[in-house]
């Protein structure tokens, strides 16, 4: 009998919440592990007494969907989503919806669709961002694939997505083929420019303040209550207050080895394939990379000196500066994202709605903030916008601000602070209001070692020139300028 409304592969801790989830808000659900044990303890716990089937294996888990068969995909991302499609697609009909929840690649996503569609079946890669938390209780939900399936998996999805403070679901159409799981990418990139942004700005309060982690508690809950409010300044407070059971704060005895699986990495990769600057995210995966060099770093400690840590200004306006470092940095990470989302949207002629994605991003997920609202009323204005730094309302931000950045960074610099996040803010943001910079050097450069050409300023722009730099009589090919 088919009467479940969805199916669920995979009952790791985010599909099972998912399922409990979905259930939740009026939806028989299907459910499939590979282990089937795994099956029968959800069932037995969790699952019991719930709208929810316990299937033997694939096959059973489709026979007991409704048509048009939905099945969320709740697994690793790579090699085992292609397996499991090719287990799946025997005991489906054209039609069919298959929908991966993972993080998976955008660009699987995209040969995915393509192939799934070609067999007459519809696909959705989803971005879902909140953790098994907001698994449970409402996560942000990224759709994006196949079209013709949304109107089938619309209702649902709206429906088990967090909501914003009007009740807005935190979930719409991404956009066609790998749209979804690349604007989660982004998610993910701009949450480790977040977070580094944050540790940096403990790595000040902790190492050239000398603050305790109490006084550091009560600023980061007070910032929280202001411009600054966002989840991920609301569990700092609480990480920094949370005491072991010897009664020490536990924040002191974690390793300063920071991991990761890999988003960030794809986020800078895919900035570089497609020439948009992306320096501050960068420089977050990087500043894990080098965190992980824990030996290193320790035989470095004891040879290499840096300057002598004193405090000259008034540990009360180093905070407020450093909250300003904070805002402004942030405002950066976040302009670089929405940056590469529009490159990315028009290659891929996704016509991606940076307003709806803002919204989307208010709840639910790892990087929602009030400051959202901000980037949803920049997008509504001008969804044409090349960067959020030059609207309105973060022009005027980013003007005051910049003076507590600078100053943040001076200090650190000073007293050998390492804030690759702040610097390369503020790189970017003075680099990007300089009319002039010094890439025609480079370009003379490359022309006079490489015959690279170059173009100038007193002709077309579409005519590329070629100078024999050392009056050399020889001949020399030189190659079609590049951007």
């Amino acid at each position: 009998m088919r009467n479940a409304d969805i199916g669920l592969i995979g009952l790791g801790v985010m599909g099972e919440n998912l399922a409990l989830n979905i259930e939740s808000k009026g939806y028989r659900v299907a459910v499939y592990n590979r282990t089937i044990k795994k099956i029968n303890d959800f069932i037995n716990s969790r699952g019991k007494n719930k709208n929810i089937i316990a299937s033997k294996d694939i096959e059973d888990l489709t026979k007991q969907l409704k048509k048009p068969r939905k099945i969320l995909i709740m697994v690793k991302a790579g090699e085992a989503i292609d397996s499991l499609i090719e287990k799946l697609i025997p005991f489906l009909e054209k039609g069919d919806i298959i929908i991966d929840g993972g993080n998976s690649n955008y660009k699987d996503t995209i040969r995915r669709t393509k192939q799934t569609e070609e067999k007459g079946f519809l696909y959705i890669g989803m971005g879902i961002s909140g953790g098994e938390e907001g698994a449970l209780n409402g996560p942000s939900l990224m759709p994006g694939g196949s079209y013709k399936a949304w109107t089938e998996v619309k209702e649902i999805f709206q429906k088990i997505s967090a909501k914003d403070n009007t009740n807005n679901p935190c979930c719409n159409w991404i956009g066609d083929n790998g749209a979804g799981h690349f604007v989660k990418m982004v998610h993910n990139g701009i949450e480790y420019g977040d977070m580094q942004i944050i540790s940096e700005a403990f790595h000040i309060m902790r190492d050239f303040i000398g603050l305790n982690y109490e006084e550091m508690h009560n600023i980061f809950k007070k910032w929280d209550k202001e411009e600054l409010n966002s989840y991920l300044i609301k569990i700092t407070y609480e990480i920094l207050i949370y005491k072991d059971s010897d009664g020490d704060y536990l924040i002191k005895k974690i390793l300063d080895k920071a991991g990761q699986k890999g988003t960030g990495k794809w986020t800078a990769i895919n900035a570089l394939d497609i020439d948009v600057p992306l320096s501050l995210i960068t420089e977050s995966v990087f500043a894990r990379n080098l965190s992980n060099k824990k030996k290193e770093r320790i035989k470095a400690s004891k040879v290499l000196k840096g300057p002598e840590r004193k405090i000259k200004t008034k540990r009360l306006q180093i905070i407020d500066d450093l909250k300003n470092a904070i805002y402004m940095a942030k405002i950066i990470s976040y302009a670089q994202g929405f940056a590469l989302m529009k490159k990315a949207s028009n290659l891929n002629n996704w016509n991606l709605n940076f307003g709806n994605i803002a919204l989307i991003w208010r709840n639910g997920c790892i990087i929602r903030s009030n400051f959202l609202n901000k980037i949803k009323k920049a997008y509504d204005n001008n969804p044409e916008l090349d960067n959020l730094i030059v609207e309105p309302y973060f022009k005027e931000v980013l003007n005051k601000n910049q003076f507590g950045l600078r100053k943040t960074i001076k200090r650190a610099i000073n007293y050998g602070i390492p804030i690759p996040a702040m610097g390369s803010a503020l790189n970017y943001f003075d680099g990007y209001r300089s009319e002039l910079l010094p890439a025609n050097l480079i370009q003379a450069q490359r022309d006079y070692f490489g015959a690279h050409t170059y173009r100038r300023i007193d002709e077309s722009t579409n005519k590329s020139f070629h100078t024999n730099w050392t009056n050399y009589d020889r001949d020399t090919n030189s190659t079609d300028y590049k951007e």
